[in-house]
Order: C-alpha cells, then structure tokens, then sequence
C-alpha cells in the first residue's frame, strides 16, 4: 500500500528528548520520514530504543547552535534543555541554543523552503499578573533572574521566527507549551511530577517549595504531541502562538497528594523556600487552539499520572 506521507522528510531537533521522542514515534506512525538531530545533553539514545528498528528513521548527532544542512519539508525546533536543573547548569549555552538554534534552522528553512514549528514555551509569560494566560498577554518576565537564559531565549526565538516570517515570508507555526508530564521524563529534571514520583517511589520526603498553594496545569504527553501535529499542519497562514497546555489547574500540595495516593507510597510531605522567579499560577487560556486546531486535551491528572508512575517504577526501581 503507498502512503502518502513517505515524501515527508520531517527534522526534528532535540528529537531524542522527552517531547522529541514522542513526537518522533507519532509521525513514524503515521509514515514519516523522520530525521532526529539531537546533542545527548538531556534527550538520551534510550528514549528512541524501540524505534530503532525503524528503517524511516535516522539519527544524528548535531548541537543546533552550528548550521546544519539537510533536506526537508517540515521542521520541528525543540532543541533546548526544558528544566531548571538543566538550563540553569550552563546558561550561556542555554541561551545560545534558543537563539543561534532558531537562527539556524530558520535559515534551513528559508533554504529548503520548509515549513517550520517553534516550540515555545508558557515561560514567556513569567510570574503572570494575568490569569489564566491568553496568547495576546506579553508577560512579566525578570531579564537578569537566574530563568532569564531560557525565559528570554524562547521570548527572543519567538521574535525571530515572527521576524523571518515578515521578513522572508517563511511558513512559520509557534506553540506556547505549558507543563507536561508522562513516560520519558527524565528522573532527574528536577520538574515537579518527576521530583515527587521519584521521591514517593524512593520512599523519601517529598519537597513542596513555599505553603503548597501555588498551581500548574499539567498535560499529558499523548495530549501534547497530538495537538503540536494539528499545528504543524494547520491551515497556511495561521502562525500562532497558540498555547498547548491542559487547563486543569491543581496546587503543588494536590499533585502530592494524588501521587502518593496513586503510587501507595508512605512518604511524608515537608516544606522548603520558594525558590525566586517561581511563578505562583500558570494555567493556559487554550480557546484559540480549541477554535483554530480543534484540540483540547483528553487525558484527566489521575490517568496520565498512573503512566508516568508505572514508567518510573521501571527506571528508578
């Protein structure tokens, strides 16, 4: 039987990370040619193991902030450590890989002439005075903090990929993704459903930073891939930003809750300081993904979390 994707040369950068190799099994599935770039610092060969056997997949190691030349029709730039823990490890570079890495794939784009998704971040609203966060919300985010090199990196990709689009008139697709969750993540992003699944695992305290009242939306991984597809094949001219994100909104103190209830864990819940630049709400405002992608989210905390643990339980025994 012929498919007809087998002439879509997809690139995704950052492909052998989290998000990266979730979206790399999804357009295999659906027939893809898929080349992954990625430099290991936190995508890793293991998430991609079981494609391996893939022959429409290739792999190549490339750090993003170098040019690189291919051919391809659609690109996906996720290259750029999404964690604290690792973006705030070398913070130049991280600031480098968002800006030098959008300059050079949108040059590979403009060469190629393909179309091109940024994926951004709900960072570039900060520690937001508005709530929940509507794509026309510009933010308040603190420059010189230590979450600038990834807050104003992302914020600063953003610019160049409007900026070729006026410029060049290159086919461009932004996504604004709030905080995701499920299988892959990595143990030690120092991200929330990762640091309280492992805790409660490993039988240990489990850490909420400030009282606990502080929220996040949390999506599942299925939920997000699904809707960063139904962007990068949006009707043309339709650029974003659109937020992906699920807008169920929970405290730090129910999240823990839940794990340790989901997770029959005997761990005790203690507190510690906020750390600074924490921002204290983040919930999406999806109503332009709902009208413009027809994609919301559909996996509930309590079912993606079950995943995630079941995941956990195999890589941190």
């Amino acid at each position: 039987m012929q498919n007809h994707n087998r002439n879509n040369k997809i690139l995704i950068t950052g492909g052998a990370g989290f998000l990266g190799s979730h979206l790399t099994e999804k357009l295999l599935k659906e027939g893809n040619e898929v080349l992954v770039v990625d430099n290991f610092f936190t995508g890793t060969k293991q998430n991609l193991a079981h494609l391996l056997g893939n022959p429409h997949l290739e792999i190549m190691r490339h750090d993003v902030t170098f040019p690189l030349y291919v051919e391809t029709n659609q690109i996906y730039n996720l290259a750029c450590p999404a964690s604290p823990v690792h973006y705030q490890y070398d913070p130049v570079q991280t600031t480098k890989t968002s800006v030098h890495g959008a300059i050079n794939m949108l040059g590979l784009a403009k060469r190629t002439r393909a179309r091109i998704l940024q994926a951004s971040t709900s960072e570039v609203y900060g520690d937001p005075e508005v709530h929940p966060q509507p794509e026309a919300y510009w933010g308040k985010v603190n420059p010189i903090g230590i979450r600038s090199c990834y807050d104003e990196g992302k914020r600063c990709a953003e610019t160049l990929f409007f900026d070729y689009h006026r410029q060049h008139q290159l086919d461009i697709k932004v996504v604004r993704i709030f905080n995701t969750y499920g299988p892959r993540m990595h143990p030690n992003d120092g991200r929330v459903v990762s640091n309280f699944i492992v805790q409660a695992l490993q039988g240990k305290d489990i850490t909420i930073y400030g009282d606990g009242q502080q929220t996040r939306s949390f999506c599942y991984v299925d939920d997000l891939i699904d809707a960063m597809v139904k962007m990068m094949n949006s009707e043309d001219g339709f650029t974003g930003p659109v937020n992906i994100g699920n807008p169920g909104e929970f405290t730090m103190l129910q999240l823990a809750e839940t794990i340790l209830k989901l997770s029959g864990s005997k761990s005790k819940i203690i507190h510690k300081p906020l750390p600074s630049d924490d921002p204290k709400q983040r919930q999406p405002d999806i109503e332009l993904a709902k009208e413009k992608l027809g994609w919301e989210p559909k996996v509930n905390l309590e079912d993606g979390l079950k995943e995630t643990i079941a995941y956990f339980k195999k890589v941190v025994a």
